[in-house]
């Protein structure tokens, strides 16, 4: 009987798609005249995406590809790449947005990381839906097993850096359940916290 949960994930290819369209999204808010606090919230947010999506491509997505793929230069050249990458994050987080090299810190994470991103967009996901089309989405399943134990583990550290990064949204949400909650009171309880 076919896995249900697979024939309901994405593939793996889409996952690792919309990742790369996550932490771009995040490069563009980041802007040099930003605020201290708001500078450091996208930087620990889109340092804590990539190496999520570093460790999840190691441990899915590049094993499965290079059992169909032999000899492959641009997947041989991945994870090299992540390292450089995960060694700019030490840099960044060794430093501070006070820091005159932090903004020059992180442009050359976006430049390594935007390079590495054309590569697999161009090159390893189209092979990878040529190779791999039967197993697409039993692979974008176990993706999404690991990717939520992942997040699992760093719950405050992710909440906090999206809620600096947007910090209006997050006032919003925020009154929306407070306003919420009050809804859902009773009557007399709330006339007392109305005053």
């Amino acid at each position: 009987m076919p896995d249900i949960s697979s024939s309901l994930s994405p593939t793996v290819t889409s996952m690792i798609r919309l990742d790369h369209m996550h932490v771009l999204a995040a490069f563009h808010r980041y802007h040099a005249d930003s605020p201290w606090w708001r500078k450091r919230a996208i930087v620990k947010s889109a340092c804590a995406a990539l190496e999520i999506h570093a460790q999840l491509e190691e441990e899915v997505f590049y094993p499965a590809l290079a059992g169909v793929l032999s000899e492959d230069e641009t997947l041989d050249k991945s994870r090299p790449e992540h390292d450089e990458m995960r060694a700019t994050i030490g840099r960044l987080r060794a430093t501070g947005p006070e820091d005159a090299a932090y903004d020059g810190l992180f442009q050359q994470l976006m430049r390594e990381v935007m390079h590495h991103i054309a590569d697999e967009e161009t090159v390893l996901l189209p092979a990878a839906e040529r190779a791999l089309k039967s197993e697409l989405r039993a692979l974008g399943a176990r993706m999404t097993r690991r990717h939520l134990q992942l997040i699992g583990e760093r719950p405050r550290e992710l909440a906090v850096n999206t809620a600096g990064t947007f910090p209006v949204a997050t006032i919003l949400l925020g009154s929306l359940l407070v306003l919420g909650i009050r809804h859902c009171l009773p009557k007399e309880t709330r006339r007392r916290v109305a005053g």
